[in-house]
């Protein structure tokens, strides 16, 4: 007798597992392209429309070159290029794990398992962070 407990077939779970896998795949994919292809060398991505447009550093600005160092071994140089990116990565592997458990244990993704104030925090510290790298005191922010 099963008391509150989902009974699902292994093949059920499998099928459970498909989006966050595949989402993996396709990051570690993009991961491994970016660690081939050096951002640093130019004409090999397109210049960032924000930075072209306003000539001011986006939050994302650098984090390609960020990702590249990541993924050479060096943290130090991913911190000088794009923090945010740098501290956003072990967040999102976490967010990542507990949406591929929530998937095996059979529970739904229904976007009610991020509390909507993280996701507030989340957006202010970026806008805080996309500011401060524009401004004087916050030069040691830009990439």
């Amino acid at each position: 007798m099963v008391t509150g407990k989902i009974v699902r077939s292994r093949g059920a779970r499998a099928r459970a597992l498909l989006a966050p896998l595949g989402t993996a795949a396709v990051v570690g994919a993009a991961t491994v392209f970016v660690s081939a292809v050096d951002p640093n060398e130019p004409g090999h991505y397109p210049t960032c429309p924000f930075l072209m447009l306003t000539g001011l550093y986006c939050p994302g600005c650098g984090g390609l070159r960020a990702v590249y160092a990541l993924a050479h071994g060096d943290p130090v140089t991913a911190l000088g290029l794009n923090p945010f990116v740098v501290v956003l990565v072990p967040v999102l592997v976490v967010l990542w794990g507990r949406w591929a458990l929530r998937s095996w244990r059979g529970a739904s993704f229904n976007g009610k398992s991020i509390h909507t104030a993280y996701i507030w925090i989340f957006l202010a510290l970026m806008i805080a962070f996309w500011v401060a790298r524009n401004v004087p005191f916050g030069e040691f922010l830009a990439p």
